[in-house]
């Protein structure tokens, strides 16, 4: 679990005094942030920059790639002669997981790819914080980091992998783009749905799964609290719905989205978007509430996103997700394979 959090309105202003006591000597604090910060004195004159300190600004425009993790930390040795004294995720969740891998890769010998599945991380991570500036994908309290590598997109899921603090500022969520802080939000409520629907399920990550899934209901279906108020709860939502899944798993929409991200570069949450709205089938009720917060909010949900794959194309989404095996069967029991066929799989990727 993340050891320490802090919550609240104006929290990210006791940035500097949270990470003070972790500086060692000549070794710099390295803060990677959403390049759409790059003019946002809000966010960046607030960081607290001293002696050598870096800001390294990144793209969350495409999904983060292993490749992308190696170049940062292969540059970052190249740099400095000491190993940071921690590393400060600014963004959303594509910054965040570039903040956990970047501090377990310090640390851990070879490839960032080397890495992507269960329990292969070795030895502790540097020092990691994050801060999200959105809500929904629960990366800020999760044990992955998802990275697309070369064969596969797969996490570094270790117990080295969560953030030693973690900074939940609702106000640093004002000003995102409707459709993006939509998607996102679905993320959450997604993960909900697949975690207390899981064959994984347990008492702990249902309690934390049906919290988040009854503010996600009172964000997007009842929609009657002020905007400030649905900053604070969605920001919670997230927090709770990451850790329904730490100890539970995701299932079917996470898996199939894997795959329309690895082939077509789907972004996450609107991948999971579109799986999900094919999935009434598996999620029920869940699916048709969905339906209803889509046309609620009036967001448009891509469609025909599979029309042209050629034949290689829908083979290798297909490879990715059905590589997934604890999502699946966490979804279907151990006789999913049976159930999710590669007929069946293709059958619903060509529904999107």
């Amino acid at each position: 679990m993340v050891p320490k959090v802090v919550f609240g309105k104006g929290s990210y202003e006791q940035l500097a005094e949270i990470i003070k006591p972790q500086r060692k000597s000549k070794a710099p604090f390295v803060f990677i942030v959403d390049d759409v910060f790059k003019e946002s004195n809000e966010v960046i004159d607030k960081i607290p920059l001293n002696f050598n300190d870096k800001i390294l600004y990144v793209s969350a425009d495409e999904e983060p790639k292993t490749k992308q993790i190696d170049e940062i930390v292969q540059n970052l040795k190249s740099e400095f002669n000491y190993t940071p004294s921690g590393i400060i995720g600014i963004g959303g969740g594509s910054i965040l997981d570039v903040t956990k891998a970047v501090s377990i890769m310090l640390t851990n010998p070879g490839n960032a790819r080397d890495y992507q599945g269960w329990d292969l991380v070795k030895k502790k991570a540097v020092y990691h914080v994050g801060i999200p500036t959105i809500s929904g994908t629960g990366s800020e309290v999760s044990r992955t980091t998802v990275l697309t590598g070369p064969t596969k997109k797969l996490g570094i899921n270790s117990d080295f992998t969560p953030f030693d603090q973690v900074i939940l500022d609702p106000d640093l969520t004002i000003g995102v783009p409707k459709d993006q802080w939509f998607y996102t939000g679905m993320d959450c409520f997604i993960h909900c749905v697949e975690s207390l629907n899981g064959t994984f399920l347990n008492a702990f990550s249902e309690s934390y799964g049906e919290k988040a899934y009854d503010l996600c209901k009172e964000i997007f279906v009842e929609n009657k609290i002020s905007e400030e108020e649905k900053r604070g709860k969605l920001m919670m939502a997230s927090w709770h719905g990451g850790m329904s899944i730490a100890y539970s798993q995701v299932g079917i929409a996470h898996a199939m989205s894997y795959g329309l991200s690895y082939v077509l570069g789907t972004k996450h949450g609107i991948g999971n978007c579109i799986v999900f709205n094919q999935l009434e089938k598996y999620y029920g009720e869940d699916v048709v509430l969905f339906k209803e917060m889509v046309e609620r909010f009036d967001i448009t949900i891509p469609k025909n996103v599979c029309g042209n794959l050629s034949e290689i194309q829908m083979n290798t989404m297909i490879d990715v997700a059905l590589g997934l095996v604890p999502l699946w069967e966490n979804a279907l029991g151990k006789d999913w394979e049976s159930i999710m066929t590669r007929d069946v799989l293709k059958a619903l990727y060509l529904k999107m």
